[in-house]
């Protein structure tokens, strides 16, 4: 089935790092995408200098560093690949863990590369996730290695814009900390979800993974359609296309 003749109005709050990605596969399946990021993710002077002593490991250590590079997003794999030595670039400087094995039956140790959160809270999945190395027998040592900023009190002007019309469609979100940065938006505008929902009472909400829905809710953002593709944006992308060519 096809997007219906009137060209639905998909607003996402993902950060500029990489809405243009997001905004080309919304553009493909016939949507007209508004990007309105709620968040900065960014490296500075102090993350580049937490950094950097990770990524130039000494001598006796890099056989133990080799190919230990899991992340815990596919956003971060730019980073994958680069020489330890290079300084990280805004897109390098992404949340990855970089584990090293302490020996055989020993606790493993390892640096989690983490964001510092200015402006918001930090999302659970944070500190759920230092807890759960810690119960893996990790010894977690974590690196403030970029930082994620609340993009400021105007950065859903244009999704209010839209509510106010009743123009838009639905919303995507791709992280619970740019659900936070929307709602803490919407208060300098006089706006809350739930008057959000009564002036646009059609516009869908999905979610790219059951982290971010949770963490939606959590907020009081209830969510319609949950992504259980993980691995790029498509899998967002053609769920809402599916929902949104159903009800047409």
């Amino acid at each position: 089935m096809s997007v219906p003749t009137a060209t639905p109005t998909v607003a996402f709050t993902t950060p500029p790092n990489y809405a243009a990605r997001l905004a080309h596969l919304l553009a493909l399946k016939g949507f007209n995408p508004i990007s309105s990021p709620t968040l900065i993710v960014q490296p500075t002077p102090s993350t580049i200098s937490a950094l950097k002593p990770y990524l130039s490991p000494p001598p006796f250590a890099r056989p133990l560093l080799r190919h230990r590079l899991p992340f815990t997003h596919r956003n971060h794999l730019p980073f994958r690949g680069r020489r330890r030595h290079q300084s990280p670039s805004p897109v390098a400087a992404r949340r990855c863990i970089h584990y090293r094995r302490a020996g055989q039956g020993r606790r493993a140790h390892g640096r989690q590369l983490l964001p510092v959160v200015v402006g918001l809270v930090e999302p659970p999945v944070v500190p759920d996730f230092l807890r759960d190395l810690e119960a893996k027998r990790w010894v977690p040592v974590r690196v403030n290695a970029y930082e994620t900023r609340w993009a400021g009190p105007g950065c859903a002007k244009q999704v209010v814009e839209r509510i106010e019309e009743g123009a838009l469609d639905a919303m995507v979100f791709t992280s619970t900390a740019e659900v936070e940065g929307l709602l803490k938006s919407f208060k300098e505008f006089g706006l809350d979800w739930e008057i959000a929902k009564k002036r646009c009472p059609k516009m869908l909400v999905a979610a790219h993974g059951p982290i971010t829905a949770a963490g939606a809710h959590m907020l009081g953002v209830r969510v319609d359609l949950v992504s259980s593709q993980f691995d790029s944006f498509q899998g967002v992308v053609d769920a809402l296309h599916t929902e949104i060519s159903r009800l047409s």
